[in-house]
């Protein structure tokens, strides 16, 4: 089978959930290789690829890969790609990861697909573009195919693979070394999983109303094991940070679930959500564009709807 190289994300030693993904899908495709750069693989961390699927894990352990911001995994990637001629290379849709995937198809002289939502046979993408308003089959023509799937588009599914380490040495050039990261301010982690790794969203808009009604919105979220997300009407009110932004111009997620409280579904935030696999919208008018998207929908005030559904869910749990 065609080896297929996966650039693993992860943090604090801990392989994240988008990696699985991504290692599930590479299995539908060919032989999938891990892709660790930086340091801290751990044994568990080894054992967790395998698991999924890595038949091979690439360490590039070198301090000098998180040193600097995103060139040196680029350089990491098309010094394996030169070596080990993969039929393609998968990262996660991040911010990184797509500048990490453009690089790397610079230096390879490949062609690369960015926020796709589906990968079959021959490498045909699927993606939603034009601010979600066209979906299209995409094949790269050129080079290697590197691909950048947005989170949540697989479900991971363990299948045990052979997990071969094979050290790797990577000699990073000047350009690689143009900007170096001078401090790291860990940000502290809350109870509520990840917005853009979430299985479960639950957003809300203008008619939540204030910021302290975002209440509403957690309850709901932490009885569902959900990430909060909030429309851009709701960021730019200040009722809640910017980096839960959910939209064109905020982040893409595309859960198995989510919930709009209180969003009309402007385009703008219809990009950033709409290859979510169920979605359900709760809006006081009956007309709101997101009723078009929604799979269930519920015209109602949020402030009466939402409190009675955390209410039945926790009664469940």
């Amino acid at each position: 089978m065609s080896e297929i190289l996966v650039l693993v994300e992860h943090a604090d030693g801990e392989v994240k959930k988008v990696t699985l993904e991504l290692l599930t899908l590479a299995r539908t495709l060919g032989s999938p290789s891990a892709v660790w750069a930086g340091p801290g693989i751990t044994a568990e961390a080894k054992a967790r690829l395998a698991e999924y699927g890595a038949d091979k894990i690439y360490v590039a352990g070198s301090e000098e890969i998180t040193g600097y911001v995103v060139a040196p995994k680029a350089e990491l990637l098309a010094q394996l790609v030169a070596e080990k001629q993969p039929a393609a290379v998968l990262v996660a849709s991040t911010a990184e990861g797509k500048e990490v995937a453009g690089r790397l198809a610079v230096k390879t002289d490949s062609g690369v697909i960015t926020d796709a939502v589906g990968l079959g046979e021959g490498f045909v993408a699927d993606q939603s573009i034009f601010g979600g308003g066209v979906n299209v089959r995409s094949r790269v023509r050129t080079g290697t195919p590197i691909v950048a799937m947005r989170p949540n588009s697989t479900a991971p599914e363990p299948s045990a693979g052979a997990g071969a380490e094979e050290e790797v040495a990577v000699t990073l050039s000047d350009a690689a070394k143009a900007a170096r990261i001078v401090e790291r301010v860990k940000q502290e982690k809350g109870a509520r999983p990840e917005l853009t790794e979430a299985a479960i969203v639950v957003s809300g808009g203008r008619g939540v109303g204030s910021a302290e009604s975002f209440s509403v919105i957690e309850a709901l979220a932490d009885a569902l094991g959900a990430a909060v997300g909030a429309s851009r009407a709701a960021t730019d009110a200040g009722w809640y940070p910017h980096q839960f932004q959910v939209g064109q111009t905020g982040k893409t997620v595309s859960p198995q679930l989510y919930i709009a409280a209180g969003i009309s579904g402007a385009i703008q935030h219809r990009a950033g959500m709409q290859t979510a696999k169920t979605i359900i919208a709760i809006n006081t008018a009956e007309d709101a564009p997101i009723f078009e998207l929604a799979d269930f929908g519920v015209v109602g005030d949020l402030h009466q709807v939402v409190p009675q559904l955390t209410e039945e869910v926790n009664k469940r749990k």
